[in-house]
């Protein structure tokens, strides 16, 4: 028996058949020992998940202008949101609320993508929680209610487990400004906050108007113009997360001298979604306006109803209660003068009943098929949805398990094996159906041209070189597996090379919708990992023969003589007892 030639692990750059067949044949000609080429890695991916180890906690009630409470530091790491807004937490009007995180914002982190939408009357009692993983920086956070934009704020996350500065900034406050003989301002004062931190150094200073004032970032002094009686409070944060104890200011602002004797005028406006006898759909939102040509505007103030209380107008009143309504409104300048009360009238009505019903989609899969059933070639899946109340706004098709993708057009599936497409369509009021399924087989026809694959690699998952990312890998749009178009069996001539490469393909691949950030950037990891292009890099290649008899019938044997597997050496022989000159090949893909 003689022994053909050792061959080194192959590359796959897809040579032309008779190539391949011509390199067999002459290492079997030459009579040398082939052995099995590097195995790929092993699946070594941890099983448990580690839990949150920090909890962070926002609240809300009846208020749409703030969080009744919301954390202002967390450490980088895994961290249970848990958002509440419930009866316990105040809320006595059923009014929801939503805690978002902003991920299009490009001053802070948008990695993490939080939207809960909580009410005391939801199924979870207005209490949510979730599980999310934080990077050091800023989040920004709001509501997303229309109406309830002073709802907002920033948490800051820092990297944690340095326990160098533990010090909180040091703080100070001046006022400034004209005072009469009483110590009041003339006409405005001015706040200077100060702050230092000799540590990480100060990372922001904020300040708050009056006693219940929401935080807001403060970035250059501080004008109070209104008439009364003020408090000013601050605060500073550093870069490890330690906030100073709230300080405050108090002072009072009186008007200056004048001879105005004219209160403001005012005006106030309905505004909404009205039906056609004129009553407001759902809610009306009232805007209130003044203007004062001698001291000035000081306060706005307005009351719901002909007896309820008067209170400061900050920004246009949203009233949602069904029935006749009556608002109140009034103005103050500087100098004291008083407007008269004027009012509006208007109704608010229930709207009529929202689109709650999904659409309802149907699919058809035609072509030639074989006696098994199987579709020749390929098989046409044509997707069709209908809705009756608001209407069709999308449709959405998964080929074997990926992402969804629009449909636009019936798709077309022409890869050699079994398939499932899942299918689902929203309306313009935004309900989604259900996913359906539909499974089918193409078979080979022999008229299918072959993708353009620079390899081939059908592995469950996607594999550079030796390390497996647990990313399925999926059919791309060109037909090509993920791992097909990563090459890592490519004769790379540097491992940045190959990095520009991966890169390009990941890109493409986010914005063709194949892949989500994760798996991009789990992908991305694997490949610096890979070692790919580095000198003496020989780890991670396809086995053409790995000695046993499965590797063997891989292998195709034109010609005559014989050949056959030695299983002690792990080696392929050849016969001496059939007569004729043969060879092996191995077919890098079959259609």
């Amino acid at each position: 028996m003689r022994h053909p030639a050792y061959t080194p692990p192959r590359r796959h750059h897809r040579p032309p058949r008779f190539w391949v067949a011509l390199l067999a044949s002459l290492l079997m000609v030459l009579g040398l020992t082939s052995t099995a080429a590097y195995g790929k890695g092993g699946d070594d991916r941890s099983g448990a998940r580690a839990a949150a180890d920090q909890v962070l906690t926002w609240t809300a009630g009846d208020p749409i202008d703030r969080y009744l409470s919301a954390p202002e530091t967390a450490v980088a790491g895994k961290a249970t949101i848990v958002f509440e807004n419930s009866t316990a937490t105040g809320n006595t009007t059923s009014m929801p609320h939503t805690l978002t995180f902003s991920v299009s914002d490009p001053e802070y982190n948008n990695d993490v993508q939080v939207n809960i939408l909580a009410n005391p009357g939801d199924s979870e009692g207005g209490k949510h929680s979730v599980e999310v993983t934080l990077t050091p920086g800023k989040y920004f956070y709001h509501c997303t209610i229309p109406g309830h934009g002073e709802m907002k704020g920033v948490l800051t996350v820092t990297e944690g487990g340095g326990g160098e500065d533990t010090e909180a900034p040091a703080t100070s406050a001046k006022v400034d400004g004209d005072r009469n003989g009483d110590g009041a301002y003339i006409g405005q004062a001015t706040v200077t906050v100060e702050a230092t931190d000799a540590g990480s150094g100060v990372d922001t200073v904020e300040y708050a108007l009056g006693a219940d004032g929401a935080w807001q970032p403060y970035t250059a002094p501080v004008v109070v113009s209104e008439v009364g009686d003020h408090t000013v409070r601050y605060r500073a944060t550093d870069k490890a997360g330690n906030t100073a104890e709230e300080k405050s200011v108090d002072f009072a602002v009186a008007a200056p001298p004048t001879d105005d004797e004219t209160p403001p005028e005012t005006s106030a406006t309905v505004s909404g979604e009205q039906d056609d006898d004129g009553a407001y759909l759902g809610m009306a939102t009232v805007t209130v306006t003044a203007s004062d040509t001698g001291s000035g505007v000081n306060t706005i103030e307005y009351a719901l109803g002909a007896d309820g209380e008067w209170k400061a107008y900050t920004a246009p009143v949203m009233v949602h209660e069904v029935g006749e309504h009556t608002v109140r409104y009034r103005a103050t300048d500087r100098s004291g003068n008083v407007a008269e009360e004027k009012s509006v009238q208007f109704t608010v009505i229930e709207p009529p009943s929202q689109d709650k019903t999904a659409p309802e989609t149907s699919v058809k899969v035609e072509g030639n098929k074989n006696s098994d059933g199987a579709f020749i070639t390929s098989a046409k899946v044509t997707v069709t949805a209908t809705d009756d109340d608001s209407g069709v706004d999308k449709v959405e098709y998964s080929l074997d398990g990926g992402p969804y993708l629009a449909y636009t057009a019936p798709v077309l599936v022409d890869r050699v094996g079994h398939h499932t497409v899942a299918h689902r369509a929203t309306d313009k009021a935004g309900n989604t159906s259900e996913a359906k399924r539909v499974s089918f087989t193409v078979a080979q026809g022999g008229g299918v041209p072959a993708p353009n694959c620079a390899e081939f690699d059908e592995r469950h998952t996607v594999f550079v070189g030796t390390v497996d990312t647990g990313v399925p890998n999926r059919i791309t749009r060109n037909r090509c597996t993920i791992n097909e178009l990563i090459e890592d069996e490519k004769d790379w001539s540097s491992h940045a090379l190959f990095l520009k490469h991966v890169t390009a393909v990941l890109d493409k691949l986010k914005t063709d919708g194949v892949i989500d950030q994760r798996e991009r950037k789990a992908i991305n990891q694997a490949a610096k990992q890979s070692g790919i292009g580095k000198p003496g890099q020989s780890e991670g290649y396809t086995k053409l023969f790995d000695g046993t008899a499965a590797s063997l019938a891989k292998w195709q044997h034109v010609g005559g003589g014989a050949f056959g597997l030695n299983e002690e050496e792990g080696s392929i022989t050849s016969s001496t007892t059939v007569g004729g000159m043969g060879m092996l090949w191995f077919p890098t893909r079959a259609y």
